[in-house]
């Protein structure tokens, strides 16, 4: 938990740089504008008018750059979680070990394997293999530890899974808002720009609500990709879940029955 929060705070910090860097010296480039006040933006010129979007501009850059890096980091972790082969082969695999008799077989496997499933599976036949001597605990015991060996390793596991959706799923909550607020302030300094100078041109009056509108855009494209890959995450982190719990049973009754010497209910 907190190698994570400290990651978090890395890619805010990192992003914010960053974005304040694109802001000032890609938006902003003199090139972008008519004036060396980089107030008028060049007809046609998106970064330019992104530039006059005002402060809080960079804002949504940082929130775009983090769901870029939340979503790489969940790739990437997601395919990590996965092991290094097919994952229905390896459960096939460790089923047929384990029908074999051979636990040590087994556990290899899953050594080889690693990944999410592969780690519960290996400490619940590591944990069987423990108790599967004692006389003294009685077959009912002895699966009892099993289970919950098994919980213990899918509780340490499962948050490894769900890391960072919580991050898409409050950029996708925010963005919008705060693009709507950018918009805001940017009617409110036209309008108020308008006051102070009278009449002024449909021209001018164009340029100043696409300046405004620009935050709104910035922040529901973020929202919408953040909100996507938060829903394909998240369907994928279930996925995982039901696999484990399948497998989990499956293991459970596989050591019932060619181990232990009883039927499975």
């Amino acid at each position: 938990m907190k190698k994570n929060s400290f990651f978090v705070t890395i890619v805010i910090v990192c992003a914010l740089v960053a974005a304040y860097l694109i802001y000032y010296l890609i938006l902003g480039n003199p090139s972008h504008f008519t004036d060396a006040l980089k107030t008028k933006p060049k007809v046609g010129d998106y970064f330019g008018t992104a530039y006059v979007g005002g402060f809080v501009v960079p804002w949504l850059i940082t929130l775009s750059i983090m769901v870029v890096t939340f979503i790489v980091e969940r790739f990437f972790s997601l395919t990590k979680a996965k092991g290094t082969g097919n994952m229905n082969a390896f459960l096939l695999n460790v089923e047929h070990r384990l029908n074999d008799g051979n636990i040590d077989a087994a556990i290899d496997l899953c050594a080889k394997q690693r990944g999410t499933v592969a780690n519960i599976i290996r400490a619940g036949l590591e944990s069987f293999k423990k108790v599967r001597t004692e006389d003294r605990l009685q077959a009912e015991l002895k699966l009892a530890e099993v289970k919950r060996t098994i919980e213990e390793a899918t509780s340490v596991e499962t948050p490894l899974l769900e890391r960072n959706l919580i991050g898409l799923s409050t950029i996708a909550s925010i963005a919008t808002m705060v693009g709507l607020f950018g918009t805001v302030l940017g009617m409110i300094r036209a309008f108020a720009a308008m006051g102070a100078q009278g009449a002024a041109s449909a021209t001018e009056l164009s340029i100043g609500i696409s300046e405004a509108l620009v935050n709104t855009a910035l922040g529901i494209l973020t929202a919408v990709i953040a909100i996507i890959f938060y829903n394909f995450f998240t369907n994928k982190v279930d996925t995982f879940i039901y696999t484990i719990d399948e497998a989990a049973l499956n293991l459970v009754e596989t050591l019932n029955t060619k181990f232990l010497g009883k039927v499975a209910a």
